[in-house]
């Protein structure tokens, strides 16, 4: 096994842990824990593999993957208090998952043929569709369009990739620069409190409409 495939089921494993910890919010049941575990472990990599046409999906041709999330809802089940006071430490695991999924969501798009705006669509679904997935089911609104610089770390990831690809770089050079530059800018978010500009109170207030 590489170093990336390990850094792919470990970042797999913390991004099912999160999930887990939502369903614990909203105190679900042991099914609930366990969906909400695979929809965030291996939700994005689906997507992204239906879109692409690639199938059947990666997370069903190697069984490890569902294994992986499966573990981390059973983390979560049976120690999710503990697990949630340590998620500082796990955020960093969280961070290093988010850039190796964005560069392997990348270079996928990329062996698919895609163009530039497309490559950097297959990085950010992969590394934040499960969420959006999780935060659906749940009735939330998505935590990568409402706080955080996640999904613009992975928009970003996927743009450095596709230059590195026009440099002639190889394959595997390409996505540890892409997974470098992801979980690079992550981290500073995170340190520095670093996030998109948000919409002004006044966009709160709909327009009534034309008056009769």
């Amino acid at each position: 096994m590489s170093l990336i495939d390990f850094l792919d089921i470990a970042g797999t494993f913390v991004f099912a842990i999160a999930g887990g910890l939502r369903a614990m919010r909203h105190q679900l049941d042991l099914l609930g824990v366990m969906v909400l575990a695979v929809a965030t472990g291996v939700g994005g990599g689906m997507i992204r593999d239906m879109l692409l046409g690639s199938t059947p999906v990666a997370a069903i041709q190697s069984e490890l993957y569902l294994g992986v999330c499966i573990a981390g809802g059973v983390v979560v089940f049976l120690a999710g208090n503990r697990v949630a006071t340590e998620w500082n430490r796990v955020a960093i695991i969280d961070a290093i998952g988010l850039g190796v999924f964005a560069a392997i969501g990348g270079a996928k798009g990329l062996a698919f043929g895609l163009g530039p705006i497309g490559v950097m669509i297959m990085a950010a679904l992969t590394a934040t569709g499960g969420g959006v997935v999780r935060d659906v089911l749940v009735r939330e609104v998505p935590a990568v369009i409402r706080h955080d610089f996640y999904a613009t770390a992975a928009l970003l990831g996927g743009g450095a990739l596709y230059l590195c690809h026009l440099a002639g770089l190889g394959t595997v050079s390409q996505i540890w620069i892409a997974a470098f530059i992801t979980s690079g800018l992550r981290f500073y978010a995170m340190t520095r409190g670093v996030g998109l500009p948000r919409v002004g109170t006044a966009g709160n207030d709909e327009p009534s409409g034309p008056t009769k």
